[in-house]
């Protein structure tokens, strides 16, 4: 049996992938009246509407009603911290954060803020290129499931693995959360760049050396340049950089086209980028495309005028 805490899409949608493969899931929402037309419903219909829930998904406002087993923590990165504050608590079960960034306040990573908050449970991380929409009709995926803990790590990849959703496990924590944060910043820049009318190209040079800032940062924490390389890092950039179901592409978008855009729509590589930035500062580390990207949101920059500072940077080696 499994949690799911938190009902947005991407909760949902894993909440609808695992009941579907036969696992007992049990998805956990804030708001009474969402769970009661949720359980009227059969489906999510504010966030994946005309995706019913399979048969042994549960929803519930109650959080000791949660099963004893492992709890996805599907909530937005700088909304986790409270989310653990306000919650019972679990003992000794798994939690698996599903939130992709770093903590404004703080610059912790999703793990570092459930061992802050509850410093005796165990920890993973659940990432890589998915879209929920994708994951809740069954299409195919493979993510990355980050824990220090070996043996924990093939245990909830044989809990959470699904008929359309492989798991890969890693032991390389900060690899692994680097570069599902550093993604949506890269993310914000490609959108820009393509809203502005500036190109395919440059889109992919904006990949490219966004993949070297992520590899970068992750060096310096610690990380294996192989998990960048894996579904948390390249994966989930290609897929984040390029596609317009992406939250983060469609507000760098809106940037680069000086169109508005929607302010309840969660852009989780807003905040990172920011607190990116301030870490990278402290590290006296070189990250100019985070930095344009900082530039782009507070409007102290416009696109053309951040590429141009990115194109007139010292020539050196690749």
């Amino acid at each position: 049996m499994i949690g799911v805490i938190g009902a947005g899409a991407f909760g949902t949608a894993l909440a609808i992938s695992m009941a579907r493969g036969g696992t007992m899931v049990t998805l956990w929402a804030r708001d009474t009246a969402q769970v009661a037309t949720m359980r009227i419903d059969g489906e999510n219909t504010t966030r994946l509407p005309g995706l019913p829930f399979p048969k042994g998904m549960s929803v519930t406002a109650d959080a000791h009603a949660l099963p004893d087993g492992p709890l996805l923590l599907a909530v937005p990165m700088q909304k986790l911290r409270q989310a653990l504050l306000d919650l019972p608590d679990f003992g000794a079960r798994p939690l698996i954060a599903c939130c992709k960034g770093i903590e404004l306040t703080t610059g912790l990573s999703p793990s570092q803020v459930i061992a802050d908050v509850r410093p005796t449970a165990p920890v993973a991380i659940l990432t890589g290129p998915s879209f929920a929409q994708d994951i809740a009709r069954g299409l195919p995926t493979a993510l990355t499931l980050a824990t220090a803990d070996e043996t924990l790590s093939e245990d909830l990849q044989a809990q959470l693995t699904t008929p359309n959703v492989r798991i890969y496990r890693t032991t390389d924590l900060p690899g692994a959360e680097i570069g599902g944060a550093l993604k949506n910043v890269m993310a914000i820049a490609c959108g820009a760049a393509i809203g502005a009318g500036l190109g395919d190209s440059a889109r992919a040079a904006l990949m490219t050396r966004g993949y070297a800032e992520m590899l970068r940062l992750a060096l310096a924490l610690g990380a294996r340049p192989e998990t960048l390389a894996g579904l948390s890092g390249f994966g989930d950039l290609a897929l984040t950089c390029t596609s317009s179901l992406s939250r983060n592409y469609r507000y760098g978008l809106s940037i680069g086209e000086r169109a508005d855009f929607d302010t309840g729509i969660t852009v989780e590589g807003a905040a990172t980028a920011k607190a990116v930035r301030d870490r990278a500062d402290a590290m006296s580390l070189d990250m100019p495309i985070t930095n344009a990207v900082v530039g782009l949101i507070d409007g102290t920059l416009k696109v053309e005028q951040a590429m141009t500072l990115l194109l007139s940077r010292p020539l050196k080696e690749e």
